[in-house]
């Protein structure tokens, strides 16, 4: 996939800005036990996760070659993570996940994507447990969709994102395991 480059990468500061508090993440009893059909694995196959998140038949897709290769070599720094969803299957297939960057206690979600029902929520769901026992104190989605709102993410103004995110900086490295 080619997409042409009019100018450099663009970077977004919504305000308001989304973020899923750490302590407020809403589970379904459904969902939990949906979540229970995946196995999740840190850090084994970010390509396979950053170009399901790319996949062109996607609607507004962003994420290119150039994209790729740059969040690619950021991950081999250690600085970009993924979460990865996987069947249980005799032969493991990925079916979710989601990347993001980590820095303190930050972690920025960059992009989730699934092939299986409920396989980005699984994804997110494990995601917040890792961030929860990595130290995290910050999780920014940027915007808010229905998807992320009925998990429990929250609109925060500037003011407060910038106030919660110079905290998050200051914090030891997040490590996701």
């Amino acid at each position: 996939m080619r997409v042409q480059r009019a100018g450099p990468i663009g970077w977004w500061s919504p305000d308001p800005r989304g973020v899923i508090p750490l302590d407020g993440l809403q589970v379904s009893r459904s969902l939990r036990r949906s979540c229970r059909r995946f196995e999740i694995r840190v850090d084994t196959e970010f390509d396979g996760v950053i170009r399901g998140c790319a996949d062109p038949a996607r609607p507004s897709g962003w994420i290119d070659d150039e994209f790729i290769g740059a969040y690619t070599r950021l991950h081999e720094l250690g600085w970009v993570h993924s979460v990865e969803v996987w069947t249980r299957d005799a032969e493991p297939e990925l079916v979710g996940g989601v990347y993001g960057v980590a820095i303190g206690g930050l972690f920025a979600g960059e992009s989730m994507f699934h092939r299986r029902t409920d396989a980005s929520k699984a994804a997110l769901v494990a995601l917040v447990e890792r961030l929860r026992a990595g130290g995290a104190t910050l999780f920014d989605v940027q915007w808010i969709t229905d998807h992320l709102a009925s998990l429990g993410a929250r609109e925060i103004s500037r003011g407060q994102y910038l106030d919660q995110l110079a905290d998050a900086l200051a914090r030891p490295q997040l490590v996701l395991e």
